[in-house]
C-alpha cells in the first residue's frame, strides 16, 4: 500500500537519488531539465509517493509557455522506485496530478516520455506538432494533454519556462581576519 501526498522537504533528498537510480546522470542533459534549472516546480504539483514513510515516486509540473502567451504546464520527471513498478504508483501519480493541475485551473499539460504508457491518460503528439522543445528532442515522445477544451488550439512556437525563479543559496564570503 502507499499514499501520495504533496511534496515536503524531508522528500527533496530521496527524490534526487530516486530520479539518479530510475535515470541516471544523463538526466542532466536532457531539454525537458533545461526548462526546469533554476526554476520552482509549479505550486500544490509536486507530489510524492511513500510506502511506511519510504519514498517510493515523485512527479513535478512547472510553468511554462506552449508558443507566445499559452500557459501550460511541463510534467516531469516521474519516476518510481524500480522495485515498486508495475503496482500502480506511477498511474497513481499521473492521475493525482492531473486531477490536481486541472482543479488548480490549468488548461493543458506538456511533457517528453513513452506516448504508449502517457496515452492511457489522454496524452497524444497531436496538440504538438507546431511547438518546438528548446534543444533535442524526439518528436514522437512530445506529448499533450488539454485539460481545457481547445486550450493547445493554435499554439505554436517555441516552449520557454515561465516558473518561478528558483532562490539562490547564499554563499559565505569567508572575513579576512
Amino acid at each position: 500500500m502507499f499514499a501520495i501526498r504533496e511534496e515536503i522537504p524531508a522528500d527533496v533528498a530521496g527524490r534526487e537519488a530516486l530520479l539518479d537510480v530510475c535515470f541516471g546522470a544523463n538526466r542532466f542533459a536532457k531539454t525537458s531539465e533545461r526548462l526546469r534549472d533554476g526554476r520552482l516546480p509549479a505550486e500544490g504539483l509536486s507530489l510524492s509517493a511513500l510506502t511506511d514513510g519510504c519514498l517510493i515516486g515523485t512527479v513535478r509540473l512547472w510553468h511554462i509557455s506552449a508558443g507566445l502567451d499559452r500557459p501550460a504546464l511541463l510534467l516531469g520527471p516521474l519516476a518510481v522506485d524500480p522495485t515498486c513498478q508495475a503496482g500502480g504508483v506511477g498511474s497513481a501519480l499521473m492521475r493525482e496530478a492531473i486531477d490536481s493541475a486541472a482543479r488548480l485551473g490549468h488548461d493543458a499539460i506538456l511533457l517528453v516520455g513513452d506516448a504508449p504508457y502517457y496515452a492511457r491518460f489522454g496524452f497524444s503528439a497531436g496538440k504538438t506538432a507546431a511547438l518546438w522543445m528548446p534543444g533535442p528532442f524526439e518528436r514522437h515522445r512530445f506529448l499533450a494533454l488539454e485539460l481545457a477544451p481547445d486550450a493547445l488550439k493554435g499554439a505554436r512556437g517555441v516552449i520557454r519556462a515561465t516558473g518561478a525563479q528558483a532562490p539562490v543559496p547564499a554563499v559565505a564570503i569567508p572575513r579576512a581576519a
